[in-house]
């Protein structure tokens, strides 16, 4: 079973950014796809971005062209690069991984091993 520790979170004001790290254990990061989500309060869980094993990448459109999904196999690691931070983008971060059909799925549900997630606050 995979391990998923995230880490990276913190206080950022409007414009600035932050890289999300996910540090897995109990397999190789270029054997699952990682996605990326996050949960505002009062929200339910959505999608931002997922890496399949082949490297292939998506993006939710709200965050398209300002985050940048990546891993590092060597160090077991997934990151988020988050740039041009905006307020709305405000919430928990988990990364989790996917092991289904197919590249990889946008779905929270579809997703198995889970991170404890990690707070961003975007504010001035």
């Amino acid at each position: 079973q995979v391990q998923l520790v995230e880490s990276g979170g913190g206080l950022v004001q409007p414009g600035g950014s932050l890289r999300l790290s996910c540090e897995a254990s109990g397999l190789s990061v270029s054997n699952f796809a990682m996605g990326w989500f996050r949960q505002a309060a009062g929200n339910e869980r959505e999608f931002v971005a997922v890496i399949s094993r082949l490297g292939s990448v998506d993006y939710a459109d709200s965050v398209e062209g300002r985050f940048a999904i990546s891993r590092d196999n060597y160090k077991n690691t997934g990151f988020l690069q988050m740039n041009s931070l905006q307020p709305e983008d405000t919430a928990v971060y988990y990364c989790a991984e996917y092991q289904g059909p197919g590249r990889y799925s946008r779905r929270p549900v579809d997703f198995g091993s889970w991170g404890q997630g990690t707070q961003v606050t975007v504010s001035s």
